[in-house]
């Protein structure tokens, strides 16, 4: 049985986003799923956009999101090297080859020429594929181009064969390659193209699958053509469908998407993220949609990935960001709380954290979180006294309200906050007021909110004092 062996291959020129990530966290299950090799590699062939600090974001992301390679730039491997700018040697040895075969050909056309002649094409109705202009230069008049100073690129010439192609997801797939024409292989500034790269690299590195979105279906001809001339195996492909916003637009930040680096800062924990960036087009045969990595390799087969494309839903990222923190370790979330505390400046910077504290604000509030960035704006009433907006104030200048909070305001005077939460029922006999009229003036005179935490999770935090001073504010109006 041959061993499965699967790439993510992104491109350093920003930093990881859901699209990428799910690419990368479908090839990475579907790698653990068959016991097979993942392998990370960077194509940082755009020397002008690729940037090292991407490159680190991209490996951390990554990991953050619990996805892990076997063989990759910092972890090495024996198919390296697992940047591409530091394979050129290996691209020129098989663009000399295809040269040899009579399958490549320098093009001295430049840009502006090759744009004029595609609108001329595209006006006289013909298709603007390129028309063959330098494939057939003889060696005469190449190394004259030369002398004169033109740069040139190198094209493949296509054949026009039909290919047909078996796609996990979509199926028989079938490609007239003579509307292709000859493509560029190696850019004018000696730098081989995505499609030749990625060609070449699949190959040596034995890659038995490739999973990449629909996007590239149109490019998949071109790499069985290079794949067949080159005398490799063909891998098996599988397009996923694309992810859209929840309009049906192109996915981005204004759906709320984001970059998984932002995901982070915002305080989402990376399962909820992973767990819920698998579910863009793929449904797990199982009842829930909560699930862990461990349980989705278990569950995990490509042939599951739809044709049909999915719809960011950040309401459904968020519900799933809340029931990870339900979840969660509670030291673990009082450690992510503790810099947004800190930024809003409710714990400064010069004192020591009061943790049993902070980890009761957290225990309080987390029902509400879906992520942790939500912290500061949920511990508020913990650190600042309400400031009563007008429908506060209406609610507590009920006559029923206005003894609930004199009957709350005498027993804090006498005793402690323990025992305004034990003797709610007292409260209830002597003022005769019960269920949300009793419950929601003290609520509102502690927090300035009508709904929220148990008072026995708030009254607590604040201590006997700061409720008494609220209470006590609260009646004076």
């Amino acid at each position: 049985m041959t061993l499965v062996r699967v790439r993510f291959a992104p491109s350093p020129t920003g930093y990881l986003h859901v699209g990428n990530a799910r690419t990368a966290l479908f090839t990475w299950l579907y790698a653990r799923a068959q016991k097979g090799a993942f392998i990370l590699r960077i194509e940082d062939t755009d020397r002008e956009r690729s940037k090292e600090e991407y490159v680190e974001g991209i490996c951390r992301d990554l990991r953050w999101l619990g996805i892990d390679w076997d063989e990759g730039p910092d972890v090495g491997g024996p198919h390296g090297p697992y940047r591409q700018s530091e394979r050129l040697g290996i691209y020129r040895e098989h663009v000399d080859k295809l040269f040899a075969l009579g399958m490549a050909y320098y093009c001295f056309c430049t840009p502006e020429e090759l744009e004029a002649r595609r609108k001329l094409a595209l006006e006289a109705g013909r298709d603007p594929k390129y028309d063959g202009r330098c494939r057939d230069l003889s060696p005469e008049q190449i190394e004259k181009r030369k002398a004169e100073g033109r740069t040139a690129s190198v094209r493949f010439k296509v054949s026009g064969e039909t290919v047909a192609v078996d796609d996990i997801v979509y199926r028989t797939m079938t490609f007239d390659t003579s509307l292709i024409g000859d493509f560029v292989i190696v850019k004018s500034d000696g730098m081989p193209t995505y499609h030749f790269a990625v060609v070449v690299d699949d190959a040596l590195m034995e890659i038995t699958h490739v999973i990449r979105g629909e996007g590239h279906i149109s490019n998949t001809p071109l790499h069985v053509l290079l794949f067949k001339a080159l005398g490799y195996d063909l891998p098996r492909f599988a397009h996923m469908a694309h992810t859209l916003g929840a309009d049906g637009g192109k996915l981005s930040k204004r759906h709320g998407a984001c970059s998984i680096a932002e995901y982070r800062e915002m305080g989402y924990l990376p399962e909820a993220i992973a767990n819920y960036i698998a579910l863009l087009g793929w449904s797990p045969r199982k009842d829930t949609d909560i699930f862990s990595l461990d349980e989705g390799i278990s569950i995990f087969d490509v042939k599951d990935l739809g044709k049909a494309s999915s719809r960011f839903d950040k309401a459904k990222l968020d519900f799933i960001g809340g029931h990870y923190i339900r979840e969660a370790d509670l030291d673990r979330l009082v450690d992510l709380a503790i810099p947004f505390l800190t930024k809003t400046g409710y714990i400064r910077e010069d004192e020591d954290v009061d943790r049993a504290k902070i980890k009761a604000i957290v225990d309080a509030v987390r029902s509400r979180l879906s992520h942790m960035g939500q912290i500061a704006d949920e511990a508020r009433v913990f650190f600042e006294a309400p400031a009563l907006d007008a429908d506060g104030k209406a609610a507590l200048a009920d006559g029923d309200a206005r003894k609930v909070l004199a009957a709350a305001g005498q027993m804090l005077e006498a005793d402690s906050v323990e025992s305004l939460i034990a003797s709610v029922k007292a409260i209830q006999k002597e003022t005769g007021v019960k269920g949300k009229l009793l419950y929601i003036p003290l609520r509102i005179a502690l927090t300035g909110e009508d709904h929220g935490p148990e008072l026995d999770l708030i009254a607590p935090i604040l201590g006997t004092e700061e409720c008494r001073r609220r209470v006590l504010s609260a009646q004076d109006g």
